[in-house]
């Protein structure tokens, strides 16, 4: 009997917590405001591609698989793939096809990720899809 006792409470505890562990690590939206910290210290790489088939599923398939492969560089913090939003404003520039959003921790390290064997496959597999790439690179103001 004391044993169905102990397992009872001790199956109660461990629900509890999970309860508890659940409730924390839920998000607190509209729960007061959460203050915004600004990213410090980054290093920003944002490269836009055209393609030369812009109509190509399929190059465009490709060219985000090979993004996809690139991201495995070690000195990349965090990236996004993006494809242009559907908005519409004087200053909006849609045209290109894919966006490649890279954080750096330091001008160091995105050098380091230009000179990786993985961006170097990277450029000989799949620059015969871009007809042009811009790079806009910035650092803290």
């Amino acid at each position: 009997m004391h044993m169905k006792k102990g397992s009872a409470g001790r199956r109660r505890f461990l629900q509890q917590a999970a309860s508890i562990a659940a409730m924390a690590a839920m998000p607190t939206f509209g729960m007061g405001k959460e203050e915004k910290r600004p990213a410090k210290n980054m290093f920003v790489h944002h490269v836009y591609f055209w393609l030369k088939n812009p109509d190509s599923r399929e190059d465009l398939a490709r060219l985000t698989e090979g993004l996809v492969k690139l991201s495995k560089v070690k000195t990349i913090r965090m990236f996004h793939i993006g494809r242009p939003a559907d908005t519409n404003r004087d200053v909006i520039d849609r045209s290109y096809a894919l966006s490649w959003l890279l954080l750096f921790d330091s001008p160091e390290a995105q050098e380091s990720y230009q000179k990786d064997p993985i961006h170097l496959q990277f450029v000989q597999e799949c620059s015969s899809l871009w007809k042009k790439v811009v790079v806009y690179d910035s650092v803290d103001a």
